[in-house]
């Protein structure tokens, strides 16, 4: 059920508590990518993705697959919230022996669904598991979550490309467009200007959105026909570090430990 002022409130728990899991580290931390992705993983974990926290390995759950492992801390807030693990269990972020790594390692009993850490491999995983579908009469749709840096992989082409010859219309990619990665802005990295006709032209369906407008997010999941044959694509325009001024749009913030008066400035502002 879409309730934008209960997502408004889930986004502003997620983004005090990646503030908090990452102070809690004390060391480096992916603010930027895990802040800029804050509303489209809580309305995928609050609005589309049908998941069973009682029965997680359910064959007909939706697979969320986090391809840009670096923003694992709202992946993991959003899990929480969805009642995958208590509270207490956030706080094992980063620690020895602990589950919630720095990018996230399959574990269906916490919810994540598949392990990362080079970039690009989320999308071909995914294609997988829906041709895999397809042959077992599965009716399961996947999720995953890409940024636009990580378009400079070879492999995010390679499975386009064989999501739109085989149709799979329960496919939707989303990517994290906050113009940033770790090297610089992708602009100067490598440009793809033409992101909506790539992806159109290899079959996708696309929508573009304000990926920190909830009506928007969710306007775009209600128009899409998983039965089309075309597979989906969503493009989340996003400021990298949302909700704390002095990461928004600092390339600083892609990895960075906090200090103290940082951190109180950014609590006092999310507060």
């Amino acid at each position: 059920m879409f309730d934008e002022n209960l997502l408004k409130d889930k986004a502003k728990e997620s983004r005090q508590l990646i503030l908090e899991l990452a102070h809690d580290t004390k060391g480096a931390a992916h603010f930027g990518g895990s802040l800029s992705s804050v509303e489209m993983i809580t309305y995928l974990y609050s609005c589309f993705l049908r998941y069973d926290t009682k029965d997680p390995a359910n064959d007909e759950r939706d697979r969320f697959i986090l391809s840009k492992g670096h923003c694992v801390m709202s992946y993991y807030v959003a899990l929480y919230q969805s009642g995958f693990f208590d509270r207490e269990k956030l706080w094992e972020f980063e620690q020895d022996g602990g589950p919630l790594l720095s990018h996230p390692v399959r574990n269906l009993s916490l919810g994540i669904e598949s392990s990362n850490g080079s970039l690009g491999q989320g999308l071909s995983f995914a294609v997988g598991q829906q041709l895999a579908a397809r042959q077992k009469g599965l009716g399961y749709r996947n999720v995953v979550l890409m940024g636009d840096g990580e378009c400079n992989e070879g492999s995010v082409w390679e499975s386009a490309m064989a999501a739109g010859h085989y149709g799979i219309s329960k496919l939707v990619a989303v990517i994290d467009c906050n113009g940033l990665q770790s090297d610089g802005f992708t602009k100067d990295v490598l440009n793809i200007k033409e992101m909506f006709s790539h992806w159109t032209a290899l079959g996708f369906k696309v929508y573009q959105v304000n990926g920190h407008d909830f009506n928007e997010i969710h306007k775009a999941f209600s128009e899409m026909d998983f039965d089309d044959g075309h597979p989906k694509l969503v493009i989340s325009d996003t400021v990298k570090g949302k909700g704390i001024s002095f990461m928004e749009n600092n390339n600083v913030w892609h990895h960075e430990p906090i200090t103290e008066e940082l951190y109180e400035k950014a609590r006092s502002e999310l507060q």
